[in-house]
C-alpha cells in the first residue's frame, strides 16, 4: 500500500467528451504542501474538480488513503477528509459568517469539537471573529475568501485543496491568506494548491508540479523549480 495520502495515476478527464487532462500522475504525502502551477488553460482547476468527483474521468485512477475515489459520488468525498475550496469563493451571501462556517461542518454536525474548531479558525483569521454576525455577501473579496477557507477547515480535513485562492485579491490580503496556509500546513494538514501566482505558490509550498496542456511537464521541490530556467522564463518572468 502506498504511503502517500493522495495518489493520481494516469488521469484523463474533461468536459463534453473532450479531455483536458492527459495521463496526469501525481502524489501528495501526509502533511505535504504541493502546488500546481501553469497557464490558464493547463487543466489545473479540472484536476481538483476531478479529484472531488465533480468532473468525470475518461481513464486513470485516484486513491485517497487507500480508498478508490472513482467508486464514490461527489457528496461522499468530503467525509474521507478532503476539503475543496473552489475558485470564486462561493460563500452563502445571505448567511452570516458564523453560519457559513457551520455549513462546512455539516457532515460532522454531531462532533463536540465544532466550537473549538471554530475558535481555531477565528484565531487564524481574526477578522472573521469581528464579523461573525455579518452577512458574508457584504464583506470584501478577501474576507469572503477567508470565510471559504475557514468553512473548508471546519471539516477538519486531512487534505485541503484550494483553487486560485489569491485571484482578484489585493496584494496585502494575498500575503495574509498565504501566511494562513503556511500555518495550516504547519498544523499537519496536507495542502494541494492550484495557483497562477507562481512566485507566491513556490514560496509557500514544499514541492511543485507544472502542468502544461493537461500534462505534467515538470515536478520537483519548490526551491528547485524556482531556479529552473524553464520556470523562471515561462512563469516568473525572469
Amino acid at each position: 500500500m502506498s504511503a502517500d495520502l493522495l495518489v493520481v495515476s494516469g488521469l484523463a478527464a474533461g468536459y463534453d467528451r473532450a479531455d483536458v487532462l492527459h495521463g496526469v500522475s501525481l502524489a501528495v504525502g501526509p502533511g505535504e504542501f504541493v502546488c500546481v502551477i501553469g497557464a490558464n488553460t493547463a487543466g489545473k482547476s479540472t484536476l481538483l474538480r476531478t479529484i472531488s468527483r465533480l468532473v468525470p474521468r475518461s481513464s486513470g485512477a485516484i486513491a485517497f488513503d487507500g480508498h478508490d475515489l472513482m467508486r464514490l459520488p461527489a457528496h461522499r468525498v468530503p467525509a474521507l477528509g478532503i476539503a475543496h475550496v473552489p475558485e470564486g469563493r462561493h460563500v452563502f451571501f445571505d448567511m452570516s459568517v458564523e453560519d457559513n462556517l457551520l455549513t462546512g461542518a455539516f457532515s460532522r454536525r454531531q462532533d463536540p469539537e465544532i466550537p473549538a474548531r471554530m475558535e481555531e479558525i477565528f484565531a487564524l483569521f481574526p477578522r472573521l471573529r469581528e464579523r461573525r454576525a455579518q452577512r458574508a455577501g457584504s464583506m470584501s473579496g478577501g474576507e469572503q475568501q477567508m470565510v471559504a477557507v475557514g468553512r473548508a477547515l471546519m471539516l477538519k480535513p486531512r487534505l485541503l485543496m484550494l483553487d486560485e485562492p489569491s485571484h482578484g485579491l489585493a496584494p496585502m490580503v494575498v500575503e495574509e491568506l498565504h501566511a494562513a496556509l503556511v500555518k495550516i500546513h504547519a498544523g499537519g494538514t496536507a495542502i494541494l494548491l492550484v495557483e497562477q501566482n507562481t512566485q507566491l505558490a513556490l514560496s509557500v509550498a514544499t514541492r511543485g508540479i507544472v502542468l502544461e496542456s493537461g500534462r505534467v511537464a515538470l515536478e520537483g521541490s519548490a526551491a528547485a523549480l524556482r531556479e529552473d530556467p524553464r520556470v523562471r522564463e515561462a512563469y516568473l518572468g525572469l
